[in-house]
């Protein structure tokens, strides 16, 4: 049986479109607002993304892998962010970001598949929940203008579930000559089950048209960017970005990652413009790495994490933190920094900020298992 997502592929290949794993989901609802999560597949290092410089037991911990805090920049008396983070550090300046730190979710053991599951599930263990919670946000939200429209063979499970989403992933193979198109489009146009699919397909092809839609951080941005700030495009959307195990080399590894997440992030930025003000973006991963650096030159699974919340809707400038302390006591297991937040009571928040609902109604409905936490001061300006 060809099912919607299954021809959206089909439809993606014969018009030379994106056939690589899927980096970018959308979906569309009556609102103003944008709402965009980026996954850090692989567990981030939020202990060297945003440096606990101030704790006297961090460089003793990391070692060769501590960040000169002189070289990275001051967000306050206790936190750094790596200097990587180049334009993140000029959205802190302007208000426009801000961090959590000993943050995560409900999972406390150390596998990446399920990790991720739980995270993007927003159950509180693995494989719990069938659905995603950013598909259940879509729910919450007023009657979506059109079906979601992208281009790729599947959907990450944060976007599963009840409403429709399609996905959309750039490719450097060649696009379709419109010769082509046409004539598929003509071998469709009598059929009742395969024209409404087509059309959808060359909704989507036609706004990512104008991104120079490529595989690059920059491109990246841009083409979501492109996508968000259409009148009639999504208003939520999850970009993938992997490559965050930094089991060894860490050091050398992390600042490129984190470079294109910037660069990333940056041109998300530029793209939205006018639209930027009423953007709210959370980048998050599974779960953090070890307090103490290993054998290799890297830092092994572990437990709590950084994530960052940035956009011109944020109430930027600050860094949340309950912060546990690394003194051996201190730590979480005796290896990993201990959670003092819950991240689904961050996302909550961003989410439900975002588009005007009470955070604890959104917990309820986004974390059924988590009790409904609340953050306990907002994310985004009033």
């Amino acid at each position: 049986m060809l099912t919607r997502r299954r021809f959206l592929w089909c439809a993606g290949a014969s018009a030379g479109a994106m056939l690589v794993a899927p980096q970018l989901v959308f979906a569309s609802a009556e609102t103003d607002r944008r709402f965009v999560f980026v996954i850090q597949r692989g567990a981030a290092d939020g202990l060297n993304i945003v440096v606990p410089y101030g704790d006297p037991d961090y460089a003793t911990l990391r070692g060769p892998l501590a960040i000169d805090a002189s070289a990275a920049t001051k967000l306050d008396g206790t936190f750094a962010l790596h200097p990587s983070l180049r334009q993140v550090a000029r959205m802190y300046t302007g208000k426009e970001a801000l961090f959590v730190h000993a943050v995560a979710s409900p999972y406390r053991e150390r596998s990446h598949f399920d990790g991720q599951n739980v995270l993007e599930s927003g159950g509180n263990a693995p494989y719990r929940l069938k659905d995603g919670w950013m598909n259940r946000l879509l729910s919450m939200l007023p009657s979506p203008r059109a079906d979601a429209v992208a281009f790729a063979p599947t959907v990450p499970l944060a976007l599963r579930g009840g409403a429709e989403v399609t996905s959309y992933a750039p490719s450097s193979l060649p696009q379709a000559p419109d010769d082509l198109i046409g004539r598929v489009s003509q071998l469709y146009a009598a059929d009742a089950q395969l024209h409404p699919l087509w059309d959808a397909a060359m909704e989507a092809r036609g706004l990512a048209a104008d991104a120079g839609a490529r595989q690059d951080p920059a491109s990246l941005g841009k083409l979501a960017a492109t996508f968000l700030a259409k009148p009639d495009g999504p208003r939520i959307a999850m970009i993938e970005t992997a490559g965050w195990d930094t089991h060894s080399a860490q050091n050398p590894r992390l600042a490129a990652q984190l470079k294109a997440l910037d660069t990333m992030l940056g041109a998300l930025r530029d793209g939205l413009g006018e639209h930027w003000p009423a953007t709210t973006v959370l980048v998050a991963t599974e779960f953090g790495r070890t307090a103490a650096a290993n054998g290799t030159g890297g830092t092994d699974h572990g437990t709590a994490t950084a994530a960052m919340i940035v956009g011109g809707a944020v109430s930027g400038g600050r860094v949340l933190a309950d912060w546990p302390g690394l003194s051996n006591a201190s730590l979480y297991e005796a290896r990993d920094l201990k959670p003092t937040i819950g991240l689904d009571a961050v996302i909550a928040s961003a989410a439900g900020e975002t588009f005007g609902i009470d955070p604890q109604r959104a917990a309820a409905t986004l974390f059924p298992d988590s009790g409904a936490q609340r953050l306990g001061q907002r994310i985004l300006r009033a």
